[in-house]
């Protein structure tokens, strides 16, 4: 990690297939930093969370994301460099068929969690972060929307990661729903974990004001205002 930097791209052009998405990109976020991401659609949200998770490459100028090099960045680092990020996305992909608890399971023995003990441990710390404690052995569909999200927002804190990508976390839910979970955003960030939310909803911006990121006219401008 550079310094305090959780992420920093500097000069970076965002490429999809071979279209030029983003040009020039400079962008750091800090440990602890809450930071909104916003933009139309096809402005390249989207796109520059996959170069954060190691999904789109970079080939121009320079990215880190947990101290790891997106330039260097070999296939067999991306599943590493994902154990340092947690992402939610709006469609919960919560598995249909196993409990609360088994989602969470499942997940950390896909990353190399091997003693059963420390995963209950971790399982029922995680839910008890996101409230969700009592919730452990129902099914998704037993659920609320927002209880989902909850437990996706666990899942993606399973690890332990520096940052937090939420990728619209807010699209499927109520304004209320919305508003318990950018709270519950809000306090991992202050925990120390950093939280970069992509967004379309101002009102929820204009609810819970933090720093603003925006993706337009194929260029990032950083720490803008909006009325």
């Amino acid at each position: 990690m550079i310094g305090n930097s959780v992420i920093k791209l500097k000069d970076v052009d965002v490429f999809q297939q071979k279209h030029l998405v983003l040009s020039a990109v400079d962008l750091h976020v800090d440990k602890g930093d809450f930071v909104w991401l916003i933009g139309q659609t096809g402005s390249g949200k989207s796109s520059l969370l996959k170069v954060i998770y190691g999904d789109l490459h970079i080939n121009s100028g320079e990215g880190h994301a947990c101290g790891y090099d997106l330039k260097k960045l070999t296939d067999k680092e991306v599943p590493f460099l994902r154990r340092k990020l947690g992402i939610v996305f709006q469609d919960f992909q919560l598995l249909t068929d196993r409990t609360v608890a088994q989602n969470l399971e499942f997940v950390m023995k896909a990353t190399g969690w091997k003693d059963k003990n420390l995963i209950t441990e971790r399982t029922k710390d995680v839910l008890e972060k996101v409230g969700l404690r009592s919730k452990i052995n129902k099914m998704p569909h037993e659920l609320s929307g927002g209880e989902q999200q909850r437990v996706v927002v666990a899942r993606a804190l399973l690890n332990d990661p520096e940052i937090i990508l939420a990728d619209e976390p807010t699209g499927n839910l109520d304004p209320e729903t919305s508003e318990d979970l950018v709270m519950l955003l809000k306090q991992i960030s202050q925990a120390g974990t950093a939280v970069l939310v992509a967004t379309h909803d101002y009102q929820i911006i204009r609810a819970f004001p933090s720093r603003i990121i925006k993706c337009e006219n194929g260029k990032v401008l950083e720490d803008v205002q909006i009325a």
